[in-house]
């Protein structure tokens, strides 16, 4: 249980990092690449938070819920890693150039 309480406070932290790193960074593929990183941390957020709550009440209602929760977070961190792949290929060519 502790395990997943750290891991949510962790990936929330990381998740308010990338989204003011947006807001600092001035070029566009580069904050494109911090709102995908942000987009992972918040998958494994809603994931864990989840799975936290059915550990805790274990009821069916929270069965429903931490399904719910699983596939969107693991929807989010899909398209997040597969997007931060892509920026970072993107970042690395507009850098040679």
């Amino acid at each position: 249980m502790l395990v997943f309480i750290s891991l949510i406070i962790v990936s929330i932290v990381l998740y308010i990092y990338n989204k003011v790193m947006i807001t600092r960074s001035g070029n566009p593929i580069t904050q494109k690449y911090y709102d995908s990183i942000a987009k992972l941390f918040l998958g494994i957020f809603i994931t864990s938070f989840g799975v936290s709550q059915y550990l805790f009440y274990e009821t069916r209602l929270s069965l429903f819920m931490g399904i719910l929760f699983l596939i969107l977070g693991i929807m989010q961190i899909n398209h997040g890693w597969r997007a931060s792949r892509h920026y970072k290929n993107e970042y690395m060519k507009h850098a040679e150039t």
